[in-house]
C-alpha cells in the first residue's frame, strides 16, 4: 500500500494508541508509517466484542441458573480458556471443568479458591458470594 493510501479512520483506540503500518514511500521502498485506524478493522474488533459480552452474559446467567458455578463467570469475565486458567492456579485442566459444577464448586476450599480468586484479581468473598 502506499503511503498516502494508508487508512487514517479513527478507530477504538484512536485516543490512546496508533498502529504501525508497512507502506511504500514515492521511491518505492518500504518505510513505516503510523495509522488511526481502519474502519473495517474497527468493524471486526466491536463484532468481536458483541461476541465476548454475550458469551460473559450467558455464563452470569447460568450462575444465577445454577447452572455453572462462578468460577465459569469469572474465566469468561477475565476472557480466560480453560487451559490458561489452569495455569494460571496449577489445577488440571480436568479439575478446573469439573469446578464449573456448582455442586463440586461448593465443595471446595478456601485454599482452592484463593487461588482461583487471585487469578481473577478478585477477593475470596467475591467469588464466594458471586452477586451476578
Amino acid at each position: 500500500m502506499k503511503k498516502e493510501d494508508l487508512p487514517q479512520d479513527p478507530g477504538a483506540l484512536a485516543n490512546f494508541t496508533r498502529e504501525v503500518c508497512y507502506v511504500k514511500n514515492q521511491d518505492g521502498k518500504y518505510e513505516t508509517a503510523l495509522s488511526e485506524g481502519w474502519d473495517v478493522k474497527k468493524e471486526a474488533l466491536d463484532n468481536a466484542w458483541v461476541d465476548v459480552n454475550e458469551r460473559i452474559e450467558e455464563a452470569r446467567q447460568g450462575v444465577i441458573n445454577g447452572e455453572k458455578s462462578p468460577v465459569y463467570y469469572f474465566m469468561e469475565l477475565r476472557l480466560m480458556d480453560i487451559p490458561l486458567l489452569s495455569g494460571y492456579t496449577g489445577f488440571l485442566s480436568f479439575f478446573v471443568k469439573r469446578h464449573f459444577k456448582p455442586s463440586v464448586f461448593k465443595g471446595l476450599s478456601d485454599t482452592k479458591l484463593k487461588k482461583y480468586a487471585d487469578a481473577f484479581d478478585i477477593t475470596l468473598d467475591e467469588l464466594k458470594n458471586f452477586k451476578g
